[in-house]
This record gives C-alpha cells, structure tokens and sequence, in this order.
C-alpha cells in the first residue's frame, strides 16, 4: 500500500511541475563503460562530463551546466560549461571560437555537425578553478557539436539542444594535462545565451 501512495505521490510532484522546470534540470545516466561519466545522449539532459587527470570534471545540478556569450564584434563565440572537480569545488571550462554571426539562441543550430580546432591559433580555452582564470597552451584538441536541434514544445520553440564530444591536451607548469573523454549534452534558451 506504500508504494502505491508513493507512486502517487511522485506521478502528482511530476505533473505539477512546469515543462520548463522540468527540462532544465540536470539528469546524469552513467555511461556503460565509465560509470563516472554521463552517456553521450541527444536529448537535452543537461549534462555533461570528462575526464580530467584522475579526476572527473561534471555538471550539477545546482549549477546551470552551460551558458553561450556571442560576440559581434569580432565575431566569437564562447561556449562554457560549468560543473565540479573532486578537488575543486567550482570548475568552467571555457571554449572561444570564431563563428558567423549569431542573433538569438534559435541561430546555434548552425552549429549542427560543427567540428573546431582548438589547437587554431583563433582560438582559446580558457579554466576558472574557483576564483583563478588560467589560458590554457593547448597543444591538441577539438570541440565536435555532433548535433544542434530546435526543441519546441506545445508548437512552441523552447530551446536548442547542442549534443557532442571535446577534447583537450595542454600544458601547464611545462607537464602534459588533459581532459578527456569529454561529452556534453545541453538546453540553450534565451536565459543562458547572449549576443552583442
């Protein structure tokens, strides 16, 4: 009989939530051969993860795992996702890539099947390990957005979803560091994307 009331109880929290609560929460399905990362998935469970060192590097669910700065200007673009290290509580990770020109979230579907160079002298990652901002010397690396897709719910469009993989080896204090292994999958509404 419990557990009759607790489905209950779960079916009617599910219902009263907004679709928009419910799609930005962060879902974490552990990935078949590393249970410690998220599968790579195309459905906007906002997450992601790698692997850094003998760390992990991977979203929260109390931090927004991503958000998109556009910057006309000089035309760049600045994907970050935001998450937590065992060893470090705060952790972004910040790739600047050149890009066409990008209005509203609605245009990162240019992104779709997007493959950039990271080692392109244009561009530049950058980490932030709490308070500390350090410009990675990458070495190797690719950001890949497998697949960008307009979500819209009740014929309205509500975000788009940007699915793929990165990788990134650099140096730092003169030895070899990497992430690796990495894989994102994440909502952009309005509210984590902007351009100027």
């Amino acid at each position: 009989m419990k557990k009759i009331y607790a489905i209950l109880f779960v079916g009617a929290l599910l219902f009263s939530c907004k679709k928009n609560d419910v799609m930005d929460r962060t879902i974490f399905i552990p990935d078949e051969d590393n249970y410690r990362l998220p599968a790579y998935t195309e459905w906007g469970y906002n997450s992601f993860g790698a692997e850094y060192e003998r760390e992990y590097f991977l979203a929260e669910s109390h931090i927004v795992p991503c958000k998109v700065l556009y910057n006309g200007n000089n035309k760049k673009m600045q994907f970050s996702l935001h998450g937590t290290t065992y060893s470090c509580y705060n952790t972004v990770l910040v790739f600047t890539f050149p890009f066409e020109q990008m209005l509203e979230y609605k245009d990162l579907e240019q992104l779709n099947n997007v493959k950039i160079n990271l080692a392109d002298k244009n561009c530049m990652v950058k980490m932030i390990r709490d308070t500390v901002e350090t410009t990675l010397d990458v070495l190797d690396g690719e950001l890949y957005f497998k697949r960008a897709q307009l979500l819209s719910i009740d014929d309205k469009e509500n975000r788009v979803i940007l699915s793929g993989t990165f990788e990134v080896l650099f140096l730092q204090k003169g030895f070899p560091m990497s992430f690796s292994n990495g894989r994102f999958d994440v909502g952009i509404t309005k509210n984590v994307f902007y351009a100027n």
